[in-house]
């Protein structure tokens, strides 16, 4: 699981440019990080870091939209 953690703090993040949203980890290095760690058990880091991948997506774009609404709500009270 440590291992998962490790490769998921590596992995460079992707934002969708327009709207600014958070679209996860970018996997492409992932064989490569696998290999640099002489990881054994690809399978199993694999299945942990998708899970971590989801919660971690999911939080942050909770957090974006979240600063979203608060700008937005600033915004309506300066214009009043």
């Amino acid at each position: 699981m440590q291992q998962a953690f490790l490769i998921h703090g590596l992995l460079p993040d992707r934002w969708e440019g327009m709207s600014g949203h958070y679209m996860g980890k970018d996997m492409s290095a992932l064989g490569s990080l696998l290999d640099i760690y002489e990881i054994l058990d690809k399978k199993t880091i694999v299945y942990f870091l998708k899970h971590i991948e989801a919660k971690h997506s999911d939080m942050v774009n909770k957090r974006q939209e979240r600063k979203r609404k608060t700008a937005e709500n600033q915004a309506k009270a300066r214009a009043k």
